[in-house]
């Protein structure tokens, strides 16, 4: 860290030198290393928040890439995404969006990685607020990587240092300021822009060289506002002795960066700067509605004060003079649920209209929503009054100021930061915008009703605006679901597909599975556990009812859990998914346990509390880690060891090898050993997305013929179990039941029919 530190304090001094009357400060901030994954979905990708505060002139990120098990790991390229504001919207793998989505690419850069690979990149006058930065590796290849084996790992460290000023001059209106620009020591100021601006003029006037011998010539480039990656400062270059800047629409109730640097090589400039600005459609004062000597009744009737302040204020906007300039009509807003946020005008979700002045509708986005989704329908109500053919509803939806002066040619643009544009007619009576990521901005929609020629009759139309974040578009639709993730307290959400479908919305069907594909992939995993019907018959034959119950317990929830993890619309729960899941896992994991212990061929009470032990604590590491390897191969290498430990005592008891037979090595033990090699290799090294409905029905099928194969026959010394040791049978083939009392058997005689005990 220190090492850092000391290297950005030599760059910066290299960067800006002596800084003159400007004082600068350095700050650094560093996140923990995250390992990489490929991407898939944009829960694959990293995703870290910076924090740039005011005034910072220069911003550098240290990036690095380190790799892990270099023996097995390829060099392979880490994409990294940065975003002013909100998340960056991404698609690597070049999918379609759906309809009507609006999304702007975010600064992407490409960071090859050997051993260890790093990289700087450097922003000057970035925009204040937060900072995302989205890392991730190519394009998943689809295979299933078995967690807990070797694999290739990549991490990845961010760091961000900057240097900001604390002591920048600032403008007010009217007054001019004196400065001076070196080529390296630009000047740096600040004016803020209060609400209801219409334009914003900077003048740079007396500009002189001192190295001109008193000439008044000078080349300066003024520019206005941040940089935030998507939209650059406006830039004026001026040649003479002054020059202006206007900014049309400049952004709403913030501090607006004005810089100015000398262009030319080794000339020092000295000027006056002054700004100015004109409001437009600033109402009058109200007042707060409430007299001073009631003021213990207006506290304990603060709603109803509320209220009839907003009736009031809604008259007057309804009842506009007419020479107004816009309708302002309050919205309130109300969080629902976890990004989700719901606005409503105050009078109600219809909207008034006009032909002679805009609607003004203003939407404030808190920070904690920009994860999920801005959504704007119009709709345009024609219930009541129908607009004539000619006439159209058009609506410009922009961010940090609004559009307050609509024409026919629509261009929804502010001074620095694009919006959208969209209109509403009897013909398309419906328009729809939605946003991902929107940054967390005020948004201001206008509205105004344009006629080619003239309105007649109607005047004045309702529409419908209904602006709402939601965490994920259209909630992903019907083949996929949304997911909330968190990036430590950051939250967002994202779309999780299934059956082939893709895209920001799951609505790509490039790769879509068509119905009949999800219904065999369905049948595939499903019908294949029919294959442990044998298993289970087998084992009832032979008297292993414990292990019959097993796999009984593992051929129903692995049916019905596949049935249930399909994707698509060919599925069917029965129960809770993490239940199926859980239960899948368990019975798949005891049936390999039970299987086992029964070859060694222990004792009943010590075979049984092996049974009973090694299935809690199973069930407790699955708990713990579902997917871990350890969880399948730990209690099968125990059980393996019992085995073996009791068939070498066997042997050397019996002095000869065990088991004896050489036909149960050939004909049961070899095919079931190589049943499990097989169903392992597959289960590990040949699974992939688009595989995996057939290499996992043979998985099952493989692993039914291993227990086919392992389990031992029926012991001739051991007896029956105890349920069937009262029946006998005699000659006549009937079947005879002989009572057993406190551990005798009343035994009967054919011949004198005397009743012993023995």
């Amino acid at each position: 860290m220190a090492l850092y530190f000391l290297l950005f304090i030599v760059l910066a001094k290299a960067t800006f030198g002596n800084v003159g009357e400007v004082t600068f400060v350095s700050e650094l901030s560093s996140k923990p290393v995250q390992k990489l994954s490929k991407y898939s979905w944009y829960g694959n990708a990293r995703l870290q928040r910076f924090h740039i505060p005011e005034e910072t002139a220069i911003a550098r990120w240290f990036f690095t890439v380190t790799k892990g098990h270099s023996f097995h790991c390829t060099e392979r390229n880490a994409t990294i995404h940065i975003r002013h504001g909100a998340p960056p919207v991404i698609n690597p793998r070049g999918t379609t969006f759906p309809d009507m989505t609006m999304w702007n690419p975010s600064r992407t850069l490409i960071l090859p990685v050997t051993s260890l690979s790093s990289a700087a990149f450097s922003l000057f006058n970035p925009a204040p607020g937060h900072w995302f930065v989205a890392t991730h590796l190519p394009e998943d290849d689809g295979r299933i990587e078995q967690k807990g084996f070797p694999s290739c790992s990549y991490f990845f460290q961010s760091q961000l240092s900057i240097r900001r000023a604390v002591d920048t001059p600032i403008m007010q209106t009217g007054i001019k300021l004196r400065q001076t620009a070196a080529p390296n020591k630009p000047a740096r100021l600040k004016l803020y822009v209060p609400q209801f601006s219409w334009y914003v003029l900077v003048t740079v006037d007396e500009c002189s060289s001192a190295e001109g011998a008193g000439s008044t010539a000078c080349s300066v480039a003024l520019s206005l506002g941040s940089g935030t990656l998507l939209n650059d400062p406006v830039r004026l270059n001026c040649s003479g002795a002054s020059c202006t800047a206007n900014l049309t629409n400049p952004p709403w109730d913030t501090w607006l960066r004005v810089v100015v640097e000398s262009v030319q090589e080794n000339q020092t400039v000295t000027f006056n700067i002054v700004s100015n600005y004109a409001e437009r459609c600033k109402p009058e004062s109200e007042g707060l509605g409430l007299h001073s000597n009631s003021s213990s009744s207006a506290a304990s009737n603060s709603s109803m004060a509320i209220e009839t302040l907003a009736f009031n204020s809604q008259s007057k906007w309804l009842n506009l003079s007419p020479s107004a300039c816009v309708w302002r009509i309050p919205v309130l807003y109300e969080e629902t649920d976890v990004l989700w946020l719901g606005f409503t005008p105050v009078n109600g979700p219809n909207v008034s209209v006009s032909s002679t002045h805009p609607t003004l509708l203003t939407y404030p986005l808190p920070a904690h929503v920009t994860g999920g989704t801005l959504n704007l329908q119009l709709t345009l109500n024609t219930t009541n009054v129908t607009p004539g053919n000619n006439s159209t509803v058009v609506a410009c939806f922009t961010p940090q100021a609004p559009i307050l002066q609509l024409g026919k040619a629509l261009q929804c643009h502010t001074g620095l930061f694009p919006g959208y544009g969209l209109n509403v007619s009897t013909s398309f009576p419906k328009a729809v915008i939605r946003l991902p990521f929107p940054p967390s901005v005020t948004w201001y929609l206008t509205l105004q009703l344009m006629c080619n020629s003239d309105c007649g009759n109607v005047s004045v139309v309702s529409v419908d605006p209904e602006v709402f974040v939601s965490t994920c578009v259209e909630d992903c639709g019907p083949f996929g679901h949304c997911q909330l993730l968190r990036s430590y307290n950051y939250l967002y959400g994202a779309c999780v597909c299934k059956a082939g479908w893709r895209g920001w919305g799951c609505t790509d069907n490039s790769t879509a599975m068509s119905f009949s594909q999800q219904l065999l992939a369905t049948l595939l995993l499903t019908l294949s556990n029919l294959s442990f019907l044998p298993a289970i018959v087998l084992a009832i034959k032979r008297f292993y009812i414990t292990e019959a119950s097993v796999y009984l317990f593992t051929f129903f929830f692995s049916t019905f859990y596949h049935a249930c993890d399909q994707p698509g619309i060919a599925v069917w729960c029965i129960m809770s998914y993490d239940t199926l899941q859980y239960c899948d896992f368990l019975g798949s994991i005891c049936s390999f346990w039970v299987t086992i212990l029964c070859m060694a061929r222990v004792r009943s009470t010590v075979k049984y509390a092996l049974f009973l032990l090694g299935t809690l604590l199973i069930a407790m590491s699955l708990q713990l880690d579902r997917r871990g390897l350890w969880n399948l191969l730990g209690p099968i290498l125990v059980a393996i060891v019992v085995m073996v430990a009791a068939w070498i005592y066997r042997g050397v008891t019996r002095r000869q090898c065990y088991p004896p037979s050489w036909q149960r090595w050939v004909f049961y033990l070899i095919p079931g050993l190589l049943c499990a090699l097989i169903g392992t290799s597959l289960y590990i090294f040949a699974e992939t997305e688009d595989n995996y409905y057939y290499t996992h029905s043979i998985w099952h099928i493989l692993v039914a013929f291993c227990l086919l194969f392992l389990l031992p026959p029926r012991e001739k010394s051991r007896p029956a179990v105890n349920w069937t040791r009262g029946w006998r049978t005699v000659r006549n083939c009937t079947w005879l039941w002989t009572p057993r009392i406190c551990g005798y058997t009343l035994c009967q005689s054919s011949k004198d029919e005397l009743q012993t005990v023995t």
